[in-house]
């Protein structure tokens, strides 16, 4: 972290100006659907003599040809490199990644393939809900409303039993509520931290996140891989030393209460 020297334009510390942080709308809700676009080998037959197995086949290919959107969904975090800033697809197979590496570090026993499979789902309803920035209080309020509208769409592209089973991962995750949620949901929450501790803080920096709300907002690593979160509380503090975030009267607070 900080190996690099500050960035020009930051003023007391911090990057002068700030982006929106209304979620980022989706630009694909106005591109046709995938079944429309099927080349001929595997676009919708006539319906007289089609088998059931063909049909199958061809909401399967639709889904996941639908599902190629999220490579064009956008999210606040940068690229370590600071190039861009990572679409929800790179995020979700680090995140699936860092499960794989972090496994040690759950509470509980996990079946590791359920968090995997969460961490490849989690995000696919955003092709419709676009991505909702974790500080976005405003866009926070309607997220759920969103984001469930776009579930009963893009699962149900799927075989009724395929879509049913990953709907319902979907909402154990939202629910962070079985070890698998929880532990997921900290790593969810812990890659795009650790992006953020290694480009100076700077997706924080452009919205003005200080060190309370960022140990706050992703305080659930603390619940899904605990022996984690002094490391996090370490770079934080780390942060605001170096000057990359503000510190403020609360940020000792939050420590204290999860030591």
């Amino acid at each position: 972290m900080g190996t690099h020297g500050r960035r020009e334009g930051r003023s007391g510390g911090r990057v002068v100006g700030r982006s929106p942080l209304s979620p980022l709308p989706s630009p694909l809700s106005r591109l046709p659907s995938p079944v429309s676009r099927l080349p001929s080998y595997v676009s919708p037959l006539p319906s007289h003599g089609i088998t059931t197995m063909t049909d199958r086949l061809q909401r399967q290919l639709a889904f996941l040809l639908e599902v190629d959107k999220l490579k064009q969904i956008f999210r606040q975090t940068y690229l370590l490199d600071e190039t861009r800033k990572e679409n929800d697809a790179e995020h979700s197979w680090h995140f699936a990644m860092f499960a794989i590496v972090l496994a040690e570090y759950a509470p509980a026993p996990v079946d590791m393939l359920k968090v995997i499979k969460m961490a490849l789902v989690h995000d696919l309803v955003e092709i419709d809900a676009g991505d909702t920035f974790l500080y976005d209080e405003a866009g926070q309020a309607d997220k759920a409303e969103r984001e469930a509208k776009a579930a009963d769409r893009i699962f149900a592209l799927l075989p009724e039993e395929q879509g049913e089973e990953l709907r319902v991962l979907w909402e154990e995750f939202e629910a962070k509520e079985t070890p698998e949620a929880k532990f997921a949901g900290a790593m969810d929450r812990i890659q795009p931290f650790l992006h953020n501790c290694h480009t100076c803080g700077r997706a924080w920096q452009e919205h003005g996140i200080t060190a309370d709300r960022v140990l706050q907002s992703n305080s659930h690593i603390a619940i899904g891989a605990p022996m984690l979160w002094d490391r996090v509380q370490e770079l934080v503090e780390q942060m605001v030393a170096e000057g990359y975030i503000e510190k403020n009267s609360g940020m000792q607070l939050v420590r204290e209460e999860k030591t």
